[in-house]
């Protein structure tokens, strides 16, 4: 897709996101959209896409590290119950509970029993989350190995992207069917009725982006609310006002 049609879309959509907040805000929705997918299929740039034009108050993004001593004592779940929305918020997992069923499984993180009993409660627990009136959304995205392979080797030679590559991404890089498997067997389980699975195919990222804006507009009803006109009232006088003698600490201009 070409950059300029693809801000002109994404404009478009991002003008209805705003709506969206709006709407959120004035109908007090709870809304949790939670992503996951594989290394490198581009989570990061659809949720930035997604939240670039809104409010953070309103649009939250939880991205949690690895737990600490106290949340491993914790019930799994509650680690992340805590971040759940009130009333006029959409909260964001950018990666989420599904952890348990993925890299942790994966990687021999947590025993084959633990993922197994987390995929069993799962349905569950979502199910008793949508009852509790929150508007529950989940997008995986995924990418071809050969694309997966270009973005990461970019991500080595890139000083802007290195950050974006984790000892986790390396080690597993090469287990690629391993990943694909245990995400087999959580579609299987927790692909339901009342919180199925969105997948997009993120090769081409900017189509993506679009696609899953797009669509997470479709999924929550909402209408533009009626907007006052917007006038910049005039200016106060500068009267006695005399603009300091002060030695500012300029930033210099470097370009």
């Amino acid at each position: 897709m070409k950059k300029k049609q693809y801000e002109k879309e994404l404009k478009k959509l991002h003008v209805e996101l705003v709506e969206l907040q709006e709407w959120v805000k004035h109908a007090g929705l709870k809304v949790v959209v939670v992503f996951e997918g594989r290394d490198g299929a581009g989570k990061g740039g659809v949720i930035k896409a997604l939240t670039e034009r809104v409010s953070p108050r309103v649009f939250r993004v939880v991205a949690l590290s690895a737990p600490n001593e106290r949340e491993q004592t914790q019930m799994y779940m509650q680690r992340y119950l805590q971040y759940f929305p009130a009333a006029g918020e959409v909260v964001i997992f950018d990666r989420s509970w599904y952890n348990r069923a993925g890299v942790e499984r994966v990687m021999g993180f947590t025993d084959e029993a633990t993922s197994l009993a987390f995929l069993r409660q799962t349905p569950a627990f979502e199910q008793a989350v949508v009852d509790a009136g929150i508007i529950l959304l989940k997008y995986w995205l995924d990418v071809s190995p050969e694309e997966q392979t270009r973005r990461l080797e970019d991500r080595i030679n890139d000083g802007r992207k290195t950050w974006k590559l984790s000892p986790m991404d390396l080690k597993s890089y090469n287990r690629w069917y391993d990943y694909s498997r245990a995400r087999d067997d959580m579609f299987r389980v927790t692909d339901t009725e009342h919180a199925p699975w969105h997948v997009a195919i993120s090769d081409d990222k900017e189509r993506a982006r679009l696609n899953v804006i797009a669509h997470l507009l479709s999924q929550i009803p909402h209408e533009p609310l009626p907007q006052e006109e917007i006038v910049l009232p005039a200016r106060q006088e500068k009267g006695d006002y005399v603009d300091p003698d002060y030695p500012y600490r300029f930033v210099p201009e470097a370009y």
